[in-house]
């Protein structure tokens, strides 16, 4: 039987805009520690990307949220210094409610569209994503 080759790490992230502003949470964590990302992570074994970008979410910002919507996957070498990563981002919706930083996020909050810029990882292109499907009349809810 033929080894399964290792494979590039699979992340998450939830991008949720509210009007003119976006949640985003301030990692804790390196790489990128002390900027701002969307909520997101790994995959945990067994877990569907559905339900992985619930739960970090949830632990990073306290909230749920509901109208998934696949925004894209992203897989450009090198977009992760920690190693291969693909991450399935996906637009959420619900009500804008005050978030909570926890887990790996220092902190979690709406920010305006204006100041969102910097963003860990590739996170800029990801809300320039957000933004052109958003124009474009695609998910304008939430």
């Amino acid at each position: 039987m033929r080894r399964r080759p290792a494979g590039p790490a699979l992340t998450v992230d939830a991008v949720w805009l509210a009007g003119d502003r976006i949640l985003l949470v301030r990692r804790r964590y390196a790489p990128f520690r002390g900027r701002w990302a969307f909520p997101g992570g790994f995959v945990e074994p067994g877990e569907t990307v559905e339900a992985a970008v619930l739960r970090e979410l949830f632990e990073e910002t306290g909230l749920h949220a509901g109208g998934l919507r696949l925004l894209g996957v992203y897989s450009r070498p090198g977009r992760d210094p920690r190693g291969p990563t693909v991450t399935v981002a996906f637009r959420v919706r619900g009500p804008p409610c005050p978030p909570l930083g926890s887990s790996d996020a220092a902190d979690a909050r709406w920010v305006s569209l204006r100041r969102a810029r910097h963003l860990a990882f590739d996170h800029d292109e990801i809300l320039q994503d957000a933004l052109r499907t958003r124009r474009r009349g695609m998910g304008r809810r939430g």
